[in-house]
């Protein structure tokens, strides 16, 4: 079989390991990929925004299946335009990637479907969202409504804040057209998890949990990112966490997108919020997330062809997912300055170091091979991954394979997984 991947990111590098493992997959293209994905997969320089020209690609190499892992295909309509030209399509229909797409629908359904999650008002006139925070309780949280790279969301404190929010938002569009709608939402505490899940329109199977880190500084300072690390399992997901979600957030999420007219195949990315009220939804997405595939996938012991193809097939509920008793964490060498600004085009060394070991995983996610070596192209370079029986030996693991990899101005956090310490 030939797989095309469609992404360029640590993702899709961990999607690409995981179908570079399976006995199904004779050829993988990838588009546009990475520095690292071209180990698996041969790479053509297509963006995930250029529709026409994936289909037309996947025409041509006579690809059998696609998996589309980025939101921003998913959202703008990817999965239907390869299936219009008969090309089975692992990843949610436009209709229902807008379960990620926009916040305010998403509240909107988890509201209408009674599945719990915080009190929020959606608004479209900043001059009302103003007005409905002056009597707001703070702390208070403000979301663009649609996509913003994982940057989107603000915890203001003050009224001061949270006006100086919205005009972030809604005038000076940071996140450009995301802002059009926005979110206020009730601020929640608690411990995050994150749980993935396969979906096939009806039947839904979760992954083994996760916790990603947001913040770009360690103790949870500085700006949010598209995540600095994460790990996995989380010991905080318990079998009564799990228990609770089953009933009423899990399967209550498919069943009202498939009452909505929208049913979802692909990936449904719970994030939640352990509060003292119980579980909540704090977000979704519709993908893998990212760092989180990147502990999650190399845990799994199944095929990940035969289970996308039960997706694909709406017949998830005939597979066993199984993921292996052990632990994962994944520590994100980025470069010096981002999320704001940072250098490309600088040389990374040691990366031969990961195929010496078992059980360690270097993700590319912002590299490019430059004609003569592997160099830095984006803000997150590279996710080092290892495994371990447990949380912490994954953790020592992890961090002492970030000292094999070398390039100018790199930087990390030195607190992925710290709350395992906590457990």
């Amino acid at each position: 079989m030939k797989v095309l991947i469609v992404g360029s990111g640590g993702r899709e590098h961990a999607i690409a390991y995981c179908v570079s493992k399976s006995e199904k997959a004779d050829k993988i293209y990838c588009t546009p990929g990475n520095a690292g994905i071209a180990e698996y997969a041969e790479c053509a320089p297509i963006g995930a925004m250029e529709f026409d020209k994936i289909v037309a690609f996947a025409k041509e190499k006579e690809i059998d299946l696609v998996i589309v892992g980025m939101d921003d295909p998913l959202v703008g309509g990817l999965v239907d335009e390869l299936e219009a030209a008969g090309i089975r399509t692992f990843g949610p229909r436009k209709n229902a990637a807008i379960l990620e797409g926009s916040k305010a629908f998403s509240k909107d359904l988890m509201k209408k479907y009674n599945i719990p999650t915080a009190a929020y008002e959606n608004f479209t006139d900043p001059d009302k969202a103003l007005a409905y925070l002056e009597t707001a309780k703070f702390p208070i949280v403000l979301k663009a409504d649609g996509l913003a790279l994982g940057k989107g969301v603000l915890i203001c404190s003050t009224l001061e804040e949270a006006k100086e929010g919205v005009k972030t938002i809604m005038l000076d569009k940071k996140f450009g057209d995301a802002g059009n709608e926005m979110v206020i939402e009730e601020f929640m505490t608690g411990r995050e998890v994150s749980v993935l899940s396969f979906v096939d329109g009806n039947t839904i199977k979760t992954m083994t949990s996760a916790q990603d880190h947001k913040r770009a500084g360690d103790g949870d300072t500085g700006l949010n990112t598209g995540g600095m690390g994460t790990f996995s399992p989380s010991p905080f997901y318990t079998r009564e966490v799990e228990d609770f979600c089953n009933k009423y957030i899990y399967q209550a999420t498919v069943d009202a997108m498939k009452a909505e007219g929208r049913p979802f195949k692909g990936v449904i990315f719970f994030g939640l919020m352990l509060t003292k009220e119980g579980p909540k939804v704090l977000e979704y997405n519709a993908r893998f997330g990212d760092p989180e595939a990147q502990v999650v996938l190399p845990r799994m012991k199944n095929d990940i062809i035969e289970v996308v193809e039960a997706c694909v097939d709406g017949t998830l509920d005939q597979v066993d997912l199984q993921f292996e008793d052990n632990a994962a964490v994944c520590v994100v060498l980025a470069s010096e300055g981002y999320p704001v600004a940072y250098d490309k085009g600088l040389p990374i060394s040691g990366l031969e170091e990961f195929g010496k070991h078992e059980g360690y995983y270097c993700f590319h996610a912002g590299t490019k091979f430059d004609g003569e070596q592997i160099v830095t192209n984006g803000g997150r370079v590279l996710g080092v991954t290892a495994k371990g029986k447990d949380l912490k030996e994954a953790r020592a693991n992890a961090y002492a394979a970030t000292e094999w990899v070398k390039f100018d101005n790199k930087y990390m956090r030195h607190d992925i997984g710290k709350a395992i310490d906590e457990a």
